[in-house]
């Protein structure tokens, strides 16, 4: 896009806003080329149905920098409107360009959901970091964290999302799903993801969450036993869970305690990598609850969501300023 006069009053402050900085990064780090030709067989020539014809580049900006910050599809219209360095990231300039509004966003997410294409973008990600070779494959943490879905009854139907369940932790009930996730035990990176509902046991889903070249697995607690469960037994990964709290405290201070203790903390500190992850999807992106109904539509924005946060995580190697303190 040529600048503009405002992009060049804009670029002269002496201060970059953190909102900035995120935008920069993400262009310098995103496969872009290959993440449209992923869309591009499925977008159609004339634009979206019943809406002005916007380019695929743009649209797929505006998506994404609605996933980035959690905004809905009207205050994403409203943010392109408002804020700059949005703008600037998604190509508009307001004096010669349409801003999409929302009905064109809301048609673009539903294309993506209806031809599978959020997993489509993820594994474009996922390649473009494997060819740089941030997945070594050997190893794999896996783990599952709650998403609040919204209780209330406050809609057409009258009832709750019924693809949500009650799922209880510690002492407290929650509503909502679990996102489980498998990453890679060197970088910390997600290369599976699952959306099931909040009942269902995060051992359960352990196998869906391994690609098949992992030699060792880790994971908490919750998946004790799972060397015993038919979908793994014969398999030749070897895993590393964690001790049931309870036993852990009772370690006495014996050589051999000492030594289990030693072991539970250089497994819990691999397993700490799977926790990055979370904390980017749901902190940075502020992705704390359920937007849509269904799990389908809500597995399909998780894929997106880890996908970015895959590159969030990666920056530290690919990006000269991050990975000189890195190294």
């Amino acid at each position: 896009m040529q600048t503009s006069f405002t992009d060049l009053e804009y670029a002269a402050r002496k201060k970059r806003t953190r909102r900035d900085i995120f935008l920069d990064e993400l262009e310098r780090l995103a496969p872009w080329t290959a993440l449209e030709q992923a869309i591009e067989p499925f977008y159609p020539e004339s634009g979206l149905p019943g809406r002005p014809p916007i380019g695929l580049a743009r649209m797929l900006r505006m998506y994404l920098a609605q996933q980035c910050f959690g905004l809905s599809d009207e205050a994403t219209e409203d943010a392109v409107y408002d804020s700059h360095a949005i703008r600037r990231f998604v190509g508009v300039d307001l004096g010669r360009d349409p801003v999409p509004d929302a009905t064109t966003l809301l048609n673009f997410r539903h294309l993506l959901e209806e031809h599978a294409l959020t997993e489509s973008l993820f594994n474009v990600i996922n390649a473009h970091l494997a060819e740089r070779g941030l997945f070594l494959r050997q190893g794999t943490i896996v783990d599952a964290s709650l998403i609040a879905a919204p209780p209330s009854t406050k809609n057409e139907t009258g009832k709750r999302d019924p693809a949500m369940h009650q799922s209880k932790k510690g002492k407290q009930w929650y509503f909502g799903m679990k996102a489980h996730i498998g990453v890679d035990a060197n970088s910390g990176l997600v290369h599976s993801v699952v959306g099931t509902a909040g009942n269902v046991s995060d051992i359960s889903q352990a196998h869906a969450l391994l690609h098949g070249d992992e030699v060792m697995a880790f994971g908490d607690a919750g998946y004790q036993g799972i060397e015993k469960r038919s979908e793994h037994v014969g398999t030749p990964v070897q895993w590393q869970v964690a001790m049931r709290p309870g036993k852990r405290r009772a370690l006495d201070q014996s050589d051999e305690g000492r030594l289990q203790e030693r072991l539970e903390q250089v497994k819990a500190s691999i397993r700490s990598k799977v926790e990055h992850p979370f904390h980017v999807v749901k902190n940075l992106f502020r992705h704390r609850k359920t937007r849509y109904r269904g799990l389908k539509k809500n597995t399909a924005q998780l894929l997106t969501l880890f996908g970015l946060a895959n590159l969030v995580l990666a920056k530290r190697w690919l990006l000269p300023e991050y990975a000189q303190g890195a190294s």
